[in-house]
């Protein structure tokens, strides 16, 4: 057998096993939470400053990234567009690797 698809049969595997294993994960039950609910501005803000909470999180517990008390779509919306998940912000790189190749 081929080493690449042992590697491919132990990484489908680690796969497997680590969905299986996040089913065990505790779950944060929202309605605990006093703080008020956030919506699609706050999700927009807190997408801004992502790379900056992502950073926080590896020092501290009490910093999140993603605000548990959310509104749902609207909050995820926000979020998305400002993380720049659209691709705004990455436009201007695939011109430049255009304009490289030619």
């Amino acid at each position: 057998m081929n080493k690449y698809y042992k590697f491919g049969f132990l990484l489908i595997g680690v796969i497997l096993l680590s969905a299986v294993l996040s089913g065990c994960a505790h779950k944060e039950t929202v309605e605990q939470m006093i703080a008020h609910t956030h919506g699609f501005w706050s999700g927009l803000l807190h997408g801004f400053i992502a790379p900056f909470d992502f950073i926080g999180m590896l020092f501290s517990d009490r910093i999140v990234m993603y605000a548990p008390n959310n509104n749902g779509a609207w909050y995820a919306f926000g979020f998305l567009i400002g993380s720049g998940g659209w691709g705004f912000l990455g436009s201007k790189g695939a011109n430049y690797r255009r304009r490289r190749d030619r």
